[in-house]
């Protein structure tokens, strides 16, 4: 089975990534979201990013013009019209497992036989996915990271149900993106997002505890640890919402207290303070200081 034909299913941070991915890899490529709204926001911010490639010149303007406007010719609010006759479907939808299954129970009645169905998710065990099919040995995830036109690797997550000439494929797809494919275990988190997540869940605690402020926190791990970024601007970035969420999600898998969300992100959460996307998180981001963010007073 040779994939020439994708679908990603949802136009978010993550998803407007995955599309241009695929579309600059060459793939003939539908994307689907829920309303035009909310496709016109994603294909304007892939316009951005492709216009950030053509600047620093690892993109002419004419094939980033070519690439728009095939995704804008393919862009849908019906999932029936993105993914039939897609060879390999991407799911990069919201963090919430029901809605989840039932797109994965959607994505078999519509899709032919042949079709990989993969999942972006970072949490959900992809095992309570595939069961949702009649097609479980072709469900696969591949998790992506945040932003996905610039950051290689690629989690490959095998269930119990998933067949080697699916992972097979799944890792040349993931490699012909130009990515790197690691295959990892079917278990809550897997490795990113068990990891990350401890490491900004932590970083809240010490906030809260007074150890150091969020600015010093972020300086310390950028200085110390030469990351790019610190935690809290990692958690505004992916936004706090879906980082509370992604801890939930392994707090009530594995009943291990330290996946319990801190305090003071479920409070802003409530609040809609939930990062970047809400112009407020732990950093404010309608006014800019030296570094290019602001701290939340």
């Amino acid at each position: 089975m040779s994939i020439k034909k994708v679908c990603v299913v949802g136009i978010g941070v993550m998803g407007n990534g995955l599309a241009q991915v695929c579309a600059q890899a060459g793939y003939d490529t539908a994307v689907v979201s829920r309303s035009e709204a909310s496709l016109e926001r994603g294909l304007k911010q892939i316009g951005t990013s492709m216009g950030i490639f053509v600047k620093k010149g690892r993109l002419k303007q004419e094939d980033a013009d070519r690439m728009l406007a095939g995704l804008r010719q393919r862009a849908t609010t019906s999932l029936e019209a993105g993914a039939t006759g897609a060879d390999f479907v991407i799911e990069a939808v919201y963090e919430d497992l029901e809605l989840k299954r039932q797109i994965f129970k959607d994505l078999d009645r519509i899709c032919p036989p042949h079709t990989i169905l993969a999942s972006n998710t970072s949490t959900f065990p992809i095992i309570a996915l595939a069961t949702a099919t009649g097609r479980p040995d072709k469900v696969i995830g591949t998790h992506y990271m945040n932003p996905p036109p610039l950051i290689q690797g690629v989690e490959i997550i095998k269930s119990l149900m998933t067949s080697p000439e699916t992972v097979q494929k799944t890792d040349e797809f993931v490699r012909s993106l130009g990515k790197e494919p690691i295959e990892v275990k079917d278990s809550p988190g897997f490795v990113v997002s068990r990891m990350i997540c401890l490491v900004m869940n932590e970083a809240v605690r010490m906030h809260e505890e007074g150890v150091a402020n969020v600015e010093d926190i972020d300086k310390i791990s950028r200085l110390c640890f030469n990351w790019p970024i610190g935690p809290f601007q990692l958690i505004d970035l992916i936004g706090i919402d879906i980082v509370a969420a992604v801890l939930n999600a392994m707090y009530a898998e594995t009943g291990s207290e330290r996946f319990k969300p801190a305090l003071q992100m479920v409070q802003m959460v409530r609040a809609g303070w939930t990062g970047r996307k809400a112009g407020k998180g732990f950093y404010e981001y309608s006014r800019l200081v030296s570094d290019g963010h602001a701290l939340l007073q």
